[in-house]
């Protein structure tokens, strides 16, 4: 259209008032577009250049991460982040093992622990990984995080072959956890496995602005509708082509092409307004185009490690049968401690005596705390506190020359790190462990020898872990077990408190674990080894006849005591779920950590209330058995749902919209042992059978997937790094801040644009409106009714600041906001800018235009420019007062806003004397014709406002 305007035939004005408007909206959006992407850039860069060791054959050097490539040897310190996908070579432990934290990748809060390669591991010096002629083959770049195919083979100066699993892996985004590693590069950039299980990511388009462009589509639709109806009433005598066309044009202020600019700028209004508000501190907007989202969220899809919890645990009771124990007496546990080893001898013969004593609360807390303390896979490491080099354990052989070191926990599980501090804390320390052996000290300062002889670890599976030792001192030998209470409670003697006493502790949110134990002969445990070692050896159905052997001794077991641990929630983290939900807001966790964790979670944080039943999903592997849970799960009425990863994948396999309809009724639902593409494919399958709004909120880099799938995706600063935060559109410092950011500033946002939207859309009604009344009265002339600047000024000088001030209006003020979150539900219906909406503004405009139009042509005198005079001031002062009509509260910068460009319009009148005539407009008959052509396009809408305020009130006024 602005070309056209180099074209005389169908030329309506000067060519400034097509071009001018353009050329500025396409100013402001490749600006704002610029600004977008150079944040981006700058964010990515970043991360590229963190720098890195490469160890080379003239020595380290040091690279930034976007410069490594596959084959490359780097070297990893402590708490580092792993650049690329690694197979360990060496580490700076003697056994070759090292420890890594993986909750950036797969959620689980546990330290993984990896295995070097025996045979660099075994060589003198990292120099002489150039001495060798060897080779690593990988298998293609693959999703799943959990396995691992590879070989090394080495060809010189000796021949060995090694087959590598996961155990012998380093992947990228994963944590250092302890000592330093040498990694072989083996995938980088899109092929690593972090890349992989991320989702591409997508430009976001706000539904505002989709619902605006319907809007605008129907505005195109009446414009051509207009210009056919004006042709067809003018007729098609002479060059009708040139006629439609310049009718088009003349039509064309019905679609807003400023109303880009000021949604654009009041997106960056808003973007400032977050990051100003002194309520959520360090806010950072890294997308200003979707702020109105955030008023009308429907789902919020929530990472629970790190974002809803701190990942820090802690020990907060310790139950015996008959007496309890928690921080108020833990005190008393240390106490009993000491007096038993103070009374206790250690000579062989004097233990036997005392193993036959009755069994008192002095020595059934002992052993308790001696199970804890040994039944674990922790491992203490020394960092002196003066040059802060790692100690070597074996070198160590006094208790008071750990004194002044600095002792650090490396465990595949946070719970057992506190479970070990606990013990810490009341007398018995954890000295010394290696793969043969652990040492205490107890209270009585004497140390406390075990020989490991076997070790079976935690698995999802089992969920228990056992460990058989024997004491150095006395030659003893028992089985420790500790696992969840559905497991340990069938293979513990009889009891009649355990069960009661779990649930209690679940009810407090805390993880319960029991502990038991079972003494052994000397004779049954050759019986067991020798059993158990035939059964490594098998070659078919080895685990099964593992477990087998295992569960020989798993029976009758002494129960001797449950513990509970919390996993410290974020603070405030109960009042903001508890808010959302009373925001309307349906809130699901998807998780990566195990089923107990993530159900402990959730009640501990009053995501899944008290009162509400829970339904756990029974693990399905076929079609039949998916239909028959979700059958029962139908029967089930308002009941939280939790369900695992493998479970979910069958369901939606096979009853995709069935399962989305039961969880979407569910009040709370909780995926645990999720991937990272499963988090993400469950906020697309919500969008895609709810149409609702999502927003997904996580802290770790297996939540980026999550992040950029949904509408909102908000990112937390945690202390495991930044690349949440970084992928996100708005990134958080903590949990609690999303209150504020969607009740308080999604609610603003999404209604200033839908009041913007609106009254820019009017601006363009009234105008084509006034210009159509105009074109049948002079016989369907296509001549614009406002020439040159006046259609120009009209929606920027005179009009534009006005209007762009409706972004600083609200409706309720933040602590009605936060007090009522109720008021919050209505946004998601979209009922602020709707058809219906958009059309009753239509009937506005149509009338105002043709009171102003019709009042202007009866009024005027002689001359055609009196006409435009009194239409035009009219206009003006009419859509000045229409600001006020619209807004629900008053701004001082509105008055300011109004009173400027009504003395620009008033100075306009004589600086344009071409447009207006001078004397006529200095006329009282100027002043009261469009004083009353004004009173009658507004003081209707003011009565008709007053009385739908007082006969239908809408719900946030009750609580002004």
């Amino acid at each position: 259209m602005a070309c056209s305007q180099f074209i005389p035939g169908i030329r309506i004005g000067y060519p400034y008032t097509y071009w001018g408007p353009l050329s500025f909206v396409l100013l402001v959006t490749m600006i704002r577009e610029a600004i977008d992407d150079y944040r981006r850039w700058k964010r990515d860069s970043e991360i590229n250049s963190m720098k890195y060791v490469k160890l080379t054959k003239l020595g380290r050097v040091t690279v930034k991460s976007m410069k490594i490539k596959v084959g490359d040897l780097i070297v990893v310190e402590k708490d580092q982040r792993l650049p690329a996908d690694m197979v360990l070579i060496r580490t700076s432990e003697k056994t070759g093992s090292c420890f890594i934290r993986t909750d950036q990748l797969d959620g689980e809060t546990d330290w993984k622990l990896r295995l070097a390669v025996t045979s660099t591991q075994a060589l003198n010096s990292d120099e002489e990984l150039f001495d060798i002629a060897a080779q690593v083959y990988a298998e293609k770049p693959q999703r799943d995080i959990h396995s691992f195919i590879g070989t090394y083979s080495q060809t010189s100066p000796t021949v060995s072959r090694e087959s590598l699993a996961i155990d012998n892996t380093l992947w990228c985004n994963t944590v250092l956890a302890s000592g330093t590693a040498i990694g072989l590069v083996i995938y980088t950039g899109k092929e690593t496995r972090s890349a992989m299980n991320n989702s591409e990511p997508r430009s976001k388009v706000g539904l505002l602005d989709l619902e605006v462009n319907q809007l605008t589509k129907v505005l195109f639709g009446a414009v051509i509708s207009l210009a056919s109806l004006m042709l067809c009433l003018k007729g098609f005598d002479g060059p009708w082509y040139k006629y439609m066309f310049r009718f088009v044009l003349l039509f064309s202020y019905l679609i807003p092409i400023s109303l880009r600019v000021n949604l654009d700028m009041g997106k960056a209004y808003y973007t400032w307004c977050i990051q100003r508000d002194k309520r959520i501190p360090d806010t950072v907007v890294r997308s200003t185009t979707i702020a109105e989202e955030l008023g009308r969220i429907s789902y919020l899809l929530s990472d629970k490690t790190g974002t809803l919890t701190q990942n820090v645990m802690h020990f907060r009771k310790l139950h015996l049968g008959t007496v309890s124990y928690s921080n108020e007496t833990f005190d008393e546990v240390a106490s009993l401690l000491a007096q038993y080893h103070s009374q206790t001898p250690v000579s062989g013969h004097s233990q036997a005596l005392a193993s036959k004593m009755r069994r008192n609360v002095i020595t059934r807390v002992e052993d308790a705390v001696k199970a804890i303390a040994l039944c674990h896979n922790v491992t203490p490491v020394y960092e002196d506190t003066e040059d802060d080099v790692i100690i070597d354990l074996v070198s160590e052989t006094e208790v008071n020359q750990h004194e002044r070191q600095n002792v650090t926990y490396q465990a595949s599980s946070p719970d057992e790190v506190a479970l070990v501090s606990w013990t810490e804390s009341v007398g018995m320390r954890l000295i010394s462990r290696d793969l043969t052996s652990i040492e205490l000290c107890n209270p009585g300062g004497r140390r406390e020898r075990y020989t490991i002889l076997q070790v079976f670890p935690f698995t999802s599976e089992t969920k228990r872990m056992g460990i058989i030792l024997r004491d150095e001192a006395t030659g003893d030998i028992a089985l420790y077990m500790k696992g969840a209470d559905t497991v340990m409670s069938k293979l513990v003697e009889f009891n009649d408190w355990l069960e009661e006493e779990c649930g209690n502790m679940a009810r407090e949110g805390l993880r319960t674990l029991v502990v038991a134990k079972r003494n052994l002969t000397p004779e049954e445990y050759t019986d067991f080894e020798a059993r158990y070692t035939a059964a490594k050896m098998a070659v078919v159905d080895r685990a099964a006849k593992q477990s087998n052997v295992i569960a020989t001794l798993e029976h009758n077991l002494e129960l001797l005591c449950l513990t509970g641990v919390e996993d410290k929630l974020q603070d405030n983290v109960r009042s903001t779920l508890e808010l959302l939900k009373n925001a309307g807001i349906k809130i699901w966790m998807l998780t990566g950590d195990k089923l107990e964790t993530a159900t402990c979670i959730a009640k501990s944080s009053r995501l899944i209330s008290r009162t509400q039943n829970i339904h756990v999903f029974a693990d399905v592997n076929n079609r039949a058995e998916a239909h028959e849970e979700l059958n029962n799960f139908r029967r089930k009425q308002d009941c939280a749902l939790v369900i695992k990863g493998e479970s979910l994948e069958v369901c939606l396999s096979n009853y995709e919209f069935e399962f989305l309809e039961l969880a979407s009724a569910s009040p709370c639902v909780v995926c645990c042992r999720c991937s990272p593409t499963q988090k993400a494919l469950i906020v697309e399958l919500i969008k895609k059978y709810t149409g609702k709004r999502t927003a997904a909120i996580g802290d770790g880099g297996n939540d980026v997937s999550m992040i950029q799938a949904a509408d909102a995706g908000i990112g937390i600063v945690g202390k495991e790094g930044r690349q949440a935060a970084l992928a996100s559109d708005f990134a958080l410092t903590q949990f609690s801040h999303i209150g504020r950011l969607l009740l308080v500033h999604g609610r603003r946002s999404y209604k200033r644009s839908a009041a913007l939207s609106q009254f820019v859309i009017h601006r363009g009604l009234i105008i084509s409106t006034m210009q159509a009344i105009f074109s049948a009265i002079f016989y369907f002339a296509s001549i614009a009714l406002y020439q040159g600047f006046l259609m120009v000024g009209f929606s920027t000088v005179y009009t534009m600041l006005p209007v762009f001030s409706l972004v600083l209006d609200r409706d309720v003020t933040s602590s009605v906001a936060m007090t009522y979150p109720e008021i919050y539900r209505d946004l998601s219906k979209g009922r602020s800018l709707s058809f219906k909406t958009f059309f009753i503004w239509v009937l506005i405009s149509i009338y105002q235009g043709g009171i102003i139009m019709y009042g202007a042509l009866i009024l005027f005198e002689d001359e055609l420019i009196h006409i435009v005079a009194i239409s035009f001031t009219a206009l003006i002062i009419t859509e000045l007062i229409m600001v006020s009509l619209t807004a629900k509260t008053f701004h001082p910068l509105m008055l300011g806003a109004e009173l400027i460009s009504f003395l620009l319009y008033v100075a306009t009148l004589y600086i344009f004397k071409e447009y207006f005539d001078i004397n006529f407009i200095q006329s009282s008959a100027f002043l009261w014709k469009v004083t009353v052509i004004t009173l009658l396009s507004c003081v209707p809408l003011y009565v008709l406002k007053f009385l739908h305020s007082k006969f239908a009130p809408p719900s946030y006024t009750k609580l002004a």
